[in-house]
């Protein structure tokens, strides 16, 4: 999605299948081993995915996924970047269809509230807890988490921008600060949901979504949308 906002976190087209049987094969397997990758490391953290517990889990010999991924850091990054495509396509990709600025902005909102009531991961938000656990972890799995995190703040700022150019939000809006308020309240459900087993938090950010958006439009569309 060149020249929009959200082009951050949407890349382009997914990669081709090779040619070659093999290799073929082996983009499958990888691609199967990582539906079950991002379950286990919603529920037990980043840390706690390991090339042997996740052989385990398939029941497969640990070479077949050593094969794979070749040691627990790139199993890691690669779950990552799994879970990092889960959210565009719940989050994203719906949201898409509506003008970039305020009307993405509440599509966004919904979706990401749809993707947190409908347990796409076992554990939770993957992203959410990952910020969490590696936020005082030194290292190339926590850079990789914060890159994905600013993609997301960036698409959110972005249209934000988008939204104050078009006077749709008040000119005197700072962007970085409604885009901090607007991750925390997604942030604060996950945690509800998950830590207190209250589903009611995931309104509560809705609610809290719409009004934040609200609280700065220009016209009674806007704060009704």
């Amino acid at each position: 999605m060149t020249g929009s906002p959200d082009g951050q976190l949407v890349k382009g087209p997914p990669e081709q299948e090779p040619s070659d049987g093999r290799r073929a094969r082996g983009m499958r397997s990888r691609t199967a081993v990582l539906e079950r990758s991002v379950q286990m490391a919603s529920r037990e953290g980043l840390e706690g995915l390991t090339i042997g517990a996740l052989a385990a889990s398939l029941g497969v010999p640990k070479s077949s996924v050593h094969a794979l991924f070749g040691s627990k850091e790139e199993l890691q990054l690669a779950t990552l970047a799994a879970a990092r495509a889960i959210l565009v396509d719940h989050v994203i990709l719906p949201a898409l269809s509506c003008d970039v600025g305020l009307p993405r902005l509440h599509a966004i909102g919904d979706a990401w509230c749809e993707y947190l009531a409908s347990d796409v991961f076992s554990g939770g938000c993957f992203l959410s807890a990952a910020s969490m656990e590696m936020d005082g972890r030194p290292g190339p799995l926590r850079d990789a988490v914060a890159s994905v995190m600013r993609e997301w703040i960036a698409v959110l700022s972005a249209n934000i921008e988008a939204a104050i150019t078009a006077h749709e939000l008040r000119a005197d809006v700072n962007p970085p600060a409604m885009a901090f308020r607007l991750n925390a309240l997604g942030m604060a459900a996950n945690w509800q949901r998950q830590l207190l087993n209250d589903p009611a938090g995931i309104e509560h950010a809705r609610s809290g979504w719409r009004a934040e958006l609200a609280r700065s439009a220009t016209s009674t569309r806007g704060r009704a949308a």
